[in-house]
């Protein structure tokens, strides 16, 4: 991948090197990631992947309703804007107060 390329997993966990993924991030030589799915799921609260530079890593709600509900769409891409844009997100986890 270019060193610009943002990767984006929406499909399975286990799909993705989640180790070689810390380490491109780390390294930058991807500019970012966003993760809707990881393996293990949910992630691990000690899991490195928490502190990686450049990582969204959003909630996964698996539904049998379809399309997604209208405020979580609209929620996901109002962050991916922010984000693709390098600008500062809502709704983060602060990992220094617990959620």
């Amino acid at each position: 991948m270019k060193s610009t390329a943002r990767l984006i997993n929406v499909a399975r966990g286990s799909l993705l090197d989640q180790s070689a993924l810390l380490a491109a991030l780390q390294q930058k030589r991807i500019a970012g990631a966003a993760l809707d799915v990881t393996d293990p799921e949910p992630l691990p609260a000690a899991d490195p992947l928490w502190k990686a530079p450049n990582l969204l890593v959003t909630p996964q709600h698996q539904r049998h309703q379809r399309p997604p509900l209208p405020r979580q769409t609209a929620l996901l891409l109002d962050l991916l804007e922010l984000w693709f844009a390098g600008r500062d997100l809502f709704n983060q986890v602060d990992l220094h107060r617990g959620y």
